[in-house]
């Protein structure tokens, strides 16, 4: 009882600055809220006017291929993880280096990315015999592959680590038995290795989703959402109506739609992964 008083406080505060703003946002997406303060009740209008807006669908179409694209990051996690997992010569520098996007401002990658993808940067460059010289980034067919690039870029080293401390869990001894009865280095993953990452890859899988559907950064410094909102997502949407347009309730209704979307993607992945 007394330790429960000392924790008591902390727990308080975790409650109010961590679920008061969630209840807030669920109950203003009920609302009319502007910047002059007036608020009147909608009911379930902003939602209405939700589902009625193409761009919504639009902008749900993109974040949806984000997040699809999850497990490309999770593979090369995967296999990043595998590569320097044995202690070879120079193996602590190459995990170094695949973990340094991580810790690395995405603000700054974006910005570098920007030049690497547009019309005189080195990718223009390396493409040009094939036709390929105008901007990734003011292209509507390419400019989704470029920020999933970037995704994947400087979200795999997170993966790759987890991974690597799972690996560490992985019997040895069954590895050398395989090996020894003839296994190659497939079956000994599929058979041995994978089955112990099954928690891990569960914990990225959702990890990395929520990050999917959450991406606004990129978005933000390297295509404003643009060409033609081309990758105008979600998240980006709910940015424009709360920040630019003022239309607080609105927002607030896309955000709890977002965060519906996520618990419901990752309930889907529990129970797959459950029956695997």
């Amino acid at each position: 009882m007394i330790g429960f008083l000392f924790v008591l406080p902390a727990f308080l505060l975790f409650l109010v600055f961590r679920f008061g703003p969630a209840i807030a946002g669920v109950g203003l997406s009920l609302f009319d809220y502007d910047i002059s303060g007036t608020l009147a009740w909608k009911g379930l209008a902003n939602f209405q006017r939700m589902f009625a807006d193409p761009v919504f669908w639009q902008s749900l179409r993109i974040t949806v291929i984000f997040a699809v694209c999850v497990p490309l990051s999770i593979a090369l996690s995967v296999f990043t993880a595998l590569t320097v997992r044995r202690g070879f010569r120079g193996s602590r520098f190459f995990r170094s280096v695949f973990f340094l996007p991580v810790i690395t401002s995405l603000v700054l990658v974006s910005s570098i990315f920007i030049w690497i993808f547009s019309s005189n940067g080195p990718l223009s460059t390396l493409l040009a015999p094939f036709g390929l010289t105008d901007s990734w980034l003011s292209s509507q067919v390419l400019v989704i592959p470029a920020l999933v690039i970037v995704l994947v870029w400087a979200r795999f080293g997170f993966g790759m680590l987890i991974v690597l401390a799972a690996l560490q869990d992985v019997p040895r001894e069954l590895e050398e038995a395989a090996l020894v009865d003839g296994a190659n280095a497939w079956q000994r993953f599929g058979y041995i290795v994978l089955p112990h990452l099954k928690p891990t890859l569960f914990f990225l899988v959702v990890i990395e989703t929520t990050t999917a559907f959450q991406i606004f950064d990129l978005i933000f410094v390297m295509t404003q959402g643009g060409p033609s909102r081309g990758s105008y997502s979600l998240v980006y949407m709910l940015y424009e109506q709360g920040f630019k347009y003022f239309n607080f309730g609105y927002a607030a209704a896309i955000g709890v739609t977002i965060f519906v979307m996520t618990i419901t993607v990752a309930l889907i992945q529990r129970r797959f992964f459950r029956e695997r």
